[in-house]
């Protein structure tokens, strides 16, 4: 038998709160990050809004607790702060961190702080605080930061699989622990706002203007996002030699790839059909028992329809209770995955489905919809977290409950 992977900890600052339980208060009560932006410098504050995190990088300096103005970019900021909470939660002591993996994930990286002082780095006749920016391009280097400032030297890995990337990192934290290279994985992503891909969106033409409304027949668009999630992963040698109860267990996972489009999901859902397939296979899981689906969701007219026809595919007449949360914190691309894994944390632990928030009118195409209100006392035994990245890659995360063992 496969060893087991459990979650012992996790850690999330997103558009809706700085912690898992600023972000846990925020889902019971509906409030949304959306709104103006106010912190990154951008000539569409006003007419392209966002879920935006309001701090600034000197508030986030302090927070993540390093030295202030230390060349850190904005994503290795979010990135610390998350991994720190995931690493307090789960009690790991410094030997453990040194010997575990960070595993993160990030499509931009520090491209925000390249775009601010891009002129400057052009010129070599200049010189000045800029220069140590001259490579956080590089997705890899808010992991190295993780790294260094937590002293983590059992395995370095960035994943940048575009909105996929924070679920696949997750997987690959699971694969290291199941063939025993390291026992304690610290794995999600990090994202932050940047003009690269506010502008890069708005040319797709799917950023919606207003609330976005997965799953309703108006949906016009996604709202971008930004923020950084973790969840440590360690094997059930490692949890029971400290003895600590585990929060949840990662049973599953699939990751596919539709080859469909460069920025689309195959309309018939394909790619998602078979991810979320794997991830039960891999448990050994039937349909019936999945309790609830953290859908990827983000309001474009393509991921809705393709995600929902592969949910009634594989599902039936037995579809479980589905929501997305993306309108409460956004589209924060790679780190998406990772925040919804938290989220799925907080599910289980709590035992509630968070809704869907905009969610008005029903999609003519499905006959399924998403749950609209606040569920508590909900046995939440299995719950799939799904995951859909540009170019078709496509990733499902099976977490189960551990309450009753």
């Amino acid at each position: 038998m496969s060893p087991r992977v459990f979650v012992t900890g996790y850690g999330i600052i997103s558009a809706i709160g700085n912690g898992s339980e600023e972000n846990f208060q925020s889902l019971v009560n509906r409030k949304m990050g959306y709104g103006s932006i106010e912190i990154l410098e951008t000539i569409h504050r006003e007419d392209l809004p966002a879920c935006e995190i309001k701090l600034t990088d000197a508030q986030l300096y302090a927070i993540a607790q390093v030295k202030n103005f230390s060349g850190y970019t904005r994503t290795a900021l979010l990135g610390v702060i998350a991994a720190r909470e995931a690493i307090h939660r789960a009690g790991l002591s410094q030997q453990q961190i040194r010997k575990a993996g960070i595993l993160s994930a990030s499509t931009t990286g520090g491209i925000r702080e390249l775009e601010k002082y891009y002129f400057e780095l052009q010129d070599n006749s200049l010189d000045g605080y800029f220069d140590v920016f001259s490579d956080t391009g590089n997705p890899g280097e808010h992991t190295e930061r993780i790294a260094e400032v937590f002293g983590i030297k059992g395995y370095l890995s960035t994943i940048s699989t575009a909105c996929s990337s924070s679920a696949n990192a997750i997987m690959q934290g699971a694969e290291l622990i199941k063939n025993g290279i390291i026992e304690t994985a610290i794995c999600g992503g990090s994202e932050s706002l940047s003009k690269f891909t506010l502008n890069g969106f708005n040319t797709l033409m799917i950023l919606d203007k207003e609330q976005c409304r997965p799953f309703d027949k108006t949906r016009s668009g996604l709202n971008l996002g930004e923020g950084a999630a973790y969840l440590v992963l360690e094997s059930e040698v490692s949890m029971n030699a400290s003895d600590k109860k585990p929060l949840a267990e990662v049973v599953g996972y699939g990751n596919t790839n539709d080859a469909f489009h460069q920025t689309a999901s195959s309309p018939d859902g394909g790619g998602a059909y078979l991810a979320m397939q794997q991830a039960l296979k891999m448990g050994s899981v039937k349909p019936a028992s999945i309790s609830y689906i953290n859908a990827h969701g983000t309001a474009t007219e393509n991921n809705d329809l393709s995600e929902g026809l592969a949910i009634q595919k594989l599902f039936a007449n037995n579809v479980p209770a589905f929501s997305s949360t993306k309108p409460f914190t956004g589209h924060a691309l790679a780190a998406a995955g990772g925040i919804e894994a938290v989220f799925c944390m907080l599910a289980i632990n709590k035992q509630m489905i968070f809704p869907s928030i905009n969610f008005n009118q029903q999609m003519e195409e499905l006959n399924i919809a998403p749950v609209k209100d606040l569920l508590r006392d909900v046995d939440l035994r299995y719950v799939l977290s799904n995951s859909f990245g540009f170019g078709g890659n496509t990733s499902s995360l099976l977490f189960g409950s551990v309450e009753n063992e």
